[in-house]
């Protein structure tokens, strides 16, 4: 009985963490300090994210393959990513930190940070891995309109949030769980769909 209430303390652990986020926010540092705490927050939501999210069992070779977190393009999140993200488990499944210069539908991520890249700009990412299994997340100060991902971190009242696109979710054959959608800043719906149960 207490192996089948793990998953659910789990959930309830990492809801709690992402809501601390955004209180725990400080109102007041430097901005270099804003900076690394903003990254820091970043690669916390990341691999959380995939506690709430539902992916389709082909997204998988196998109920042991780790959980790819990938980021594509430029920046200092990747070294925050190795040192916390690589050492999680989520769903348990490991969590495989991948750094690409580029991405397509055959890179074999799960989760996709796009960070600023000139190599591929994040419409053409965004728009390319459309239909797949890939949860992707963007940040609003690099990404606008189509170019935004199904999560899409946004800077609010000094503290970090995010938008999801429930409709972007849907058409990438993916989840989301009520209580991640509860905590964003806002939603954009799923459509209905005819035949739809």
């Amino acid at each position: 009985m207490l192996h089948a209430t793990s998953p659910l303390r789990s959930r309830i652990r990492a809801a709690i963490t992402l809501a601390l986020c955004f209180v725990l926010w400080p109102a007041s540092v430097g901005a270099a300090e804003t900076e690394l705490l903003e990254y820091d927050v970043k690669a916390a939501y990341l691999y959380k994210f995939g506690l709430f999210i539902e992916w389709p069992s082909a997204a998988f070779a196998s109920p042991a393959s780790p959980l790819n977190l990938c980021v594509v393009g430029e920046g200092p999140i990747g070294p925050i990513l190795d040192a916390t993200a690589g050492k999680q488990r989520v769903n348990e499944r490991e969590v495989n930190v991948r750094r690409l210069k580029t991405v397509g539908r055959d890179a074999g991520c799960h989760i996709l940070y796009i960070q600023d890249s000139d190599a591929q700009p994040s419409g053409q990412i965004v728009a390319a891995l459309r239909g797949s299994w890939v949860l992707t997340v963007t940040d609003s100060r690099a990404a606008s309109g189509a170019g935004r991902g199904i999560i899409n971190f946004v800077l609010k009242d000094n503290r970090m949030r995010f938008e999801i696109d429930d409709e972007a979710a849907a058409q990438n054959n993916l989840g989301i769980s009520s209580k991640l959608l509860s905590l964003a800043l806002s939603v954009k719906p799923r459509q209905a769909r005819g035949g739809a149960k």
